[in-house]
């Protein structure tokens, strides 16, 4: 790659726009998700399917204030469903967003040298 093809994705404009096309999507996300996840909560639906594949969907955007509200609190509810089940998320969640704001000690992190 030329220098010259390096330089327009360093340029600041890039950068925000890019900010705020990732802004713009979290957003719509939270729109989208938010009467799926009141739905659920509001009807007690114990529908595991639709519970866990909303769960996936939001996973992806639980890195963003908004979509960790529904997150926690589609977790809480199917909490008093399938405790086993909900562990799972809570714990996607944190390999996914959580891992790199614990202390090291409390990290098992891979080993980089061979066998």
């Amino acid at each position: 790659m030329s220098e010259e093809n390096v330089e327009p994705i360093m340029d600041n404009t890039f950068v925000k726009k890019i900010g705020q096309q990732l802004s713009a999507l979290h957003e719509e996300a939270f729109a989208v998700y938010k009467p799926l996840v009141d739905e659920i909560v509001d009807n007690n639906s114990n529908h595991v399917q639709h519970i866990e594949s909303t769960l996936d969907g939001l996973l992806g955007f639980a890195g963003h204030p908004n979509a960790l509200v529904l997150y926690k609190r589609l977790c809480r509810h199917y909490w008093g469903i399938d405790q086993s089940a909900t562990a799972f998320y809570i714990n996607a969640y944190r390999e996914m967003y959580a891992a790199d704001s614990l202390p090291d000690s409390h990290i098992e992190k891979p080993s980089m040298r061979g066998p």
